[in-house]
Formats: C-alpha cells, structure tokens, sequence
C-alpha cells in the first residue's frame, strides 16, 4: 500500500498546535474559506436550501403545485419507493408527510425479482391493479387494452426514476401522472414527467426530505416534530448510501444522529434491541453496519415492504416481529453473500488466463440481491473495479462497484447499445442485459478496461493528512477532532503518520489472530499538555501507546520487536471502567527506511 501525504510540507515537530492542526486537516477535505470553516464547524439546518443542494426551483413547484391538487381531488397518490435503505426511508418521509395532510396515499415498494428495480412497466401495471383499484379491469392482458380518459391518480417516485423513460411513458398512456424524485445520475434524455426534483447532491431520501420540507412550510397542520422524527430517517439513508459528507449532507446526519438517538420509533428502537445496541450508542458505524445491513436484506431476499414497516409502525407486538424477521434474514444474507463471494473469487483465480484489470464474473447460481455487496468484496480482495452478474434464461443482471478514480457508471454507459438499461453512481451501478449479448458485453469491457486502467489506479494507497510526531498525541487533541465529526465519505476519520517508532510489543488477537494488537515506543521529546494519561515505561522513559490494527494481523510476520516502523493510524480513545486512554486505530506500518 502507497502512503500519500496530503500535506507534506508540514511536519510538525514540536508541541502540537491544535488550532493550526484543524484547519490543516479542513483544507485536506476542501474546506478553507472563512465561511466554510464557520458552516462546518457550526452546521445549521437553515443553511440548507433549495438552491444550495441543487434542486431547481421551478421543477419543485410544479412537483408541490400537482401534489395538492391530488390532495384537493381525493386521487391515489402511490408513493413508488427503491427496496435499499434510502429508497425505503425517503418513501416513509413522503408517506407519512402526505398522510398528515390527509391524503389518500400509498407506499410501493417493487420486488426486486418480480418488478427490477426502480420505476418499470411491470411495476405500474401492478399499482394498478393493486392500489388503483379498477373493478373492470383486472388482469394485466386486459389492462393492456384499456385507455382512460380521466386521470387516475399520481405516482411520486423516490431514488428512482431519472431513468424510467420508458415506464413514465407508459404511465402516461394510462393517465397517471409521474412526479421524480432521485439522486442518481441522469441520462442524456430526461424521461417527460410532470416534474423532475433531483440533484446527486443529496441522497434520495434527502431529496424526498427537501420535498417534504416544502410541503410543510406551505401547511400548518404540520408540526415541527415531524421534522425530527424524519430527520433520523435521513441519517440513516445517508449514511447507507454512502454520499459524501460535506455540506448539506453533514449537516442532515448531524442533526439525524442527535434525533435517532432519541427516537420514538418503536420499529426502530427494536431493531437496536435485536443488534443489541444501545440508542445511544448509535453512530456512522453502527448505521453502515449493523442497522443499514438488516434493513437491507428484506429487499435482497424477500420484500422490502417489511422494512418499510417496522420503519412506521406504531403496533409494539408488530415491532418486535419484524425486528426478529430483519435479523434472521440477514443472518441468510450473510452466508448467502459469503458463499457467492467464495464461488467468485476461485472462479476469478481458476481461470486460464491472466487476471484482468477489471473483473467480470457470472453464475447462474448468483442472486440478485446479494451481487451489488459479492462485487464490493471483490474490490476489497483484488483492488480492480468488478462486476457481477446473476445470469439468467433470458435476461441476466449485473452489479459494479469501483476503485478511487475510475466512474464506472460512465464507464458502462458508453456500451448502452448492448444493454436493456444501466444507472447509478461513480462508484456503483447496475445494469440489465439480454444473455445473449453477456459475452459480448463481457468482452467489450474488459477490453476498453484495460486501455483506461493504469497500474497506479490499480495500487490500493493510503491518504494521509499530515505526519506528526507519536510524542504529541493526547486525550485532547482525540476530543478536538472529535469536533470534525460525523465522518464518513468525502469526510474521512483523520489518518496521520508517525515515522521512526519502535516496536515494543505485539501480538495476534481475535478470530483466527486477524487483529494485530501493538505496543510503540517514542521518546517523549516533545511531549504534549495531558500526556501524563499516556504510560509511560519507567526504566528508559519512553512514552508506549497502544495500538489496534483491525484485519492486518498478518503484518506481524514483517516485523520484530525493536524494529523500527512507520505508522498509519486514526488517533482514538479507548474507555474501561470509567477510565480513558489514548489508543492508536492502525491503518497500516511499513518498515522505516
């Protein structure tokens, strides 16, 4: 792994200047105005608006203008939800805001094998036949016969749509209206809705949350608390969906952090239970981890209506159920993933030739829900863009994820001649192609891979803030750092270096000694205000911290006691018994030169 200091012209060498430290570490994520400082290190809700987030405004008020003529006229309005966290969290914001302001309203979440995803032909044909209610007309060979003259009603999509040429096109030779609501990147033609809210500045559900805030501020029977108990929900999509955290996304999962932890959601609070989390205890982690996986795996095995549930329900019993319904099935989930991951990688590793910059894998084994997380783990073993795909009779489905630098949503797009249709983001996106064409698709991008992938894009590397010396660390520059938080993308936990420091002690700990638990010793040349907290070795005065480097375990074959080392690490603090000291998170440790 590469070590790339960001700023490497400063080195800090003497008493730590915490001030100056922050705004170092601000200006390595974009952050230097006086302005911006000011808005980062003291968000406020009223600085997001319409216009900072990129919404345009003209499309907003047709968006509200249709909706309350639905509501004024007793229309159905379906809500048309995606089956992953932030499809399901921005659809209970928009279900819950308009039944407040009494709208005949529904949500929808399509089945992930049945319908696809996203806004589809299928999809409407089965909102009308299940919430639209047309006596006359109930089976889809006659539904396909049937023209109305009146409208029927609307459906609002939520992270989805920017896409659905198609479906809206269809919806609209039934008579109903499409309202878009997504984050995604869109395509160079615009589907003909009644209107588009979108920006890829926010998640879906924080798009669906900025329409929400709009509807509310033009109804009083709205109150405010409406506006917490959705908040958490934004947290929750935000974090899930992993949209950097800068601007107004920061400021939403602040803000949602501070009300889930409070939150009066009994679906929620269950589901803590069953992770066996304390609400209070919650954060990015626990959200990218343990929450967002088990409202996750309904859509990827079953029906994610039943996270949408727990998410709303107001029943205890019920609550309880579906929290023990989430937790099973992600337990499937998990040894479903893990067997496909296996299956991938030998198949990755058992073929003839050599391995290629990107990875291209398919089976008729593979599900669908799990090959979008099988792809991540393939990044993660190999560091080459992959993609995975759940081959079928006719028409195969295929999931991608990315290294840094590479857009792979792009990437795929410019072979859309030889797919059914393909969205997403740089990082991730999916697509669906005939099977007839998978080889030749295959083929195509690998060959195209292999021209635009460089061996330094290949190189898995380490972004480093700034090189400080062990000797400065204490408790307080940790609480100081703190103040940057939540971190997450586009906002990462600070990774500093430390060079030249000795190898005390070490050992391997946790499952199968994965873990690699250290011991590093500095003398205390520059030691910084607090560092009494630090122990301390009485025989030569050195200053020893401890030290955890989660999943490296097998760098204890490099290195010796006495050697001297190289450390990347993210400055924490380890609690027991009401005691707190300083503990170094490992990232990685190379030999000093």
């Amino acid at each position: 792994m590469k070590f790339k200091i960001q700023n490497s012209k400063f080195k800090i060498k003497e008493k730590l200047d915490i001030e100056r430290l922050i705004k170092i570490l601000l200006a390595n994520r974009g952050i230097q105005t006086k302005k911006e400082i000011e808005e980062f290190l003291s968000p406020k809700l009223s600085n997001i608006t319409i216009q900072s987030v990129g919404i345009k405004r003209p499309q907003l008020k047709k968006a509200i203008s249709r909706i309350k003529k639905a509501i004024r006229n007793k229309e159905q309005i379906v809500v048309f939800g995606d089956y992953d966290v932030d499809g399901i969290c921005g659809t209970a914001i928009l279900w819950e805001t308009l039944n407040t302001l009494g709208a005949k309203v529904m949500p929808y979440i399509p089945h992930r094998v049945d319908e696809g995803y996203g806004l589809s032909v299928t999809g409407i044909e089965n909102v009308i036949l299940n919430l639209f209610q047309d006596p006359k007309h109930e089976s889809k060979e006659m539904l396909k016969q049937v023209q109305h003259d009146k409208k029927r009603g609307l459906i609002i999509t939520v992270d989805n749509g920017i896409v659905a040429n198609k479906a809206v096109d269809f919806a609209k030779e039934k008579n109903i209206d499409v309202i878009i609501t997504d984050h995604h990147v869109a395509s160079t033609n615009l589907p003909e809705a009644c209107a588009i809210v979108h920006t890829t500045k926010l998640c879906g559900t924080g798009v669906a949350w900025a329409l929400a805030q709009e509807l509310k501020t033009q109804n009083s029977k709205l109150k405010t608390k409406e506006e917490d108990r959705h908040l958490e929900l934004v947290a929750l999509a935000t974090v899930a969906d992993l949209v950097p955290l800068k601007g107004a996304n920061r400021t939403l999962l602040k803000f949602g952090l501070e009300a889930l932890k409070k939150t009066k959601r009994i679906g929620l609070s269950e589901l803590f239970k069953e992770a066996g989390l304390e609400k209070s205890s919650i954060g990015v982690y626990e959200i990218g981890h343990i929450i967002a996986p088990r409202l996750n795996a309904m859509g990827r095995l079953e029906y994610a209506m039943d996270s949408l549930r727990l998410i709303c329900t107001n029943n205890q019993k019920r609550a309880e159920k579906l929290a023990r319904l989430l937790g099973s099935t992600n337990r499937q989930r998990q040894d479903l993933t893990l067997q496909t991951v296996l299956h991938a990688i030998k198949k990755i590793k058992n073929q003839k030739s050599k391995i290629k910059s990107l990875l291209f894998v398919s089976h008729e084994t593979y599900q669908q829900g799990v090959i979008g997380l099988v792809a991540g783990k393939m990044v993660e073993e190999f560091y080459k863009p992959a993609i995975v795909v759940s081959r079928g009779k006719k028409i195969s489905k295929g999931s991608a994820r990315s290294v840094s630098g590479f857009n792979i949503i792009e990437f795929i797009r410019k072979h859309s001649s030889l797919l059914i249709d393909t969205g997403g983001h740089p990082m991730a996106a999916g697509f669906t192609v005939e099977t007839t064409k998978l080889l030749e698709l295959q083929k195509a991008l690998e060959d195209r891979a292999e021209k635009l992938l460089s061996q330094d894009m290949l190189t898995r590397s380490l972004k480093i803030d700034l090189e400080i010396p062990l000797s400065a660390l204490d408790l307080k520059i940790y609480q100081e750092i703190q103040e940057l938080s939540p971190f997450g993308i586009g906002n990462p936990e600070p990774v500093f270096i430390s060079k030249n420091v000795v190898v005390e002690d070490m050992k391997l700990v946790g499952a199968e000694g994965k873990h690699l638990k250290i011991k590093l010793a500095c003398h205390p040349e520059a030691s910084a205000e607090g560092s009494r907290k630090i122990l301390r070795s009485a025989q030569n005065n050195k200053r020893i911290i401890g030290g955890i480097g989660f999943g490296i375990g097998e760098k204890a074959k490099e290195f010796h006691i006495g050697d001297k080392v190289d450390i990347a690490y993210v400055i924490s603090q380890d609690e027991w018994n009401g005691n707190k000291k300083l503990q170094l998170k490992i990232r990685d440790l190379q030999r000093t030169l």
